[in-house]
């Protein structure tokens, strides 16, 4: 009888024990879009949770100044001849079309960085589908257009340069190298004036999590470094870096 009483009891133990849920695709989006996440606070927080570089190369820069935080999809493009007449599927143009509203298109150009994978009629179809932006490994054109009509992109080239005839796209939604970080589809992608980082899905969580650490310790050195004009003094209580 005792033996049936404890276990039991172990049984109400773990039904009442608090679950905690994992965030959801929104939460994660609207905690990463808070003013105080910088891409450069993010950097950090991607460095310290998973050892790896999380931003892209510094070439890669807006259009014009913006702020994006989406999910990753993604295709690549590569060189081919004009001779060659195949007809090859247009996955760049499939993602354009199918991905939900919100996502982040991620572009690679292989052995195309003076190539446009995009312009005014790809980032108008971008804006009225509520995408978020662009990030292209290569080259964007009709850049006034796009400001225009305040589609967000981030390139590593700007080219009156167009991609037809010129490249075929050869994959989609596949792991891509772009700006020399790898993204995969579904990671995060923070884009500001600073550039573009990559927050892996798997480690969004402690990701944020170090960013409220940053915070906290950054709204509480700024008084200090304000009263004692010094950041060595703020560094001696708080380690931020």
């Amino acid at each position: 009888m005792k033996r049936f009483v404890q276990l039991i009891s172990l049984v109400v133990c773990i039904s009442f024990s608090p679950v905690f849920a994992a965030m959801t695709e929104a939460e994660i989006i609207k905690a990463l879009s808070l003013p105080e996440n910088s891409t450069g606070n993010i950097a950090d927080a991607i460095e310290e949770a998973t050892g790896a570089r999380g931003w892209m190369s510094a070439d890669m820069k807006p259009i014009f100044d913006a702020r994006i935080v989406g999910r990753a999809v993604t295709a690549v493009l590569r060189p081919v001849l004009k001779s060659d007449t195949r007809k090859y599927p247009n996955y760049a143009l499939e993602i354009l079309d199918q991905a939900p509203e919100g996502s982040v298109l991620v572009y690679v150009m292989q052995d195309g960085l003076d190539i446009a994978a995009m312009g005014n009629l790809m980032g108008t179809t971008a804006k009225v589908r509520n995408l978020a932006g662009a990030v292209i490994d290569g080259a964007v054109r009709d850049v006034a257009e796009l400001k225009q009509i305040g589609f967000p992109v981030w390139s590593r080239r700007i080219t009156p340069a167009t991609s037809v005839g010129r490249m075929v796209s050869s994959e989609k939604q596949v792991p891509v190298k772009c700006g020399d970080v790898m993204v995969n589809p579904g990671d995060y992608i923070v884009g500001d004036t600073d550039g573009i980082v990559v927050v892996p899905a798997a480690a969004a969580e402690k990701v944020i999590a170090l960013l409220k650490q940053y915070d906290d310790k950054e709204s509480k050195m700024l008084p200090i470094i304000k009263k004692e004009k010094s950041m060595l003094k703020a560094l001696e209580i708080y380690n931020r870096y």
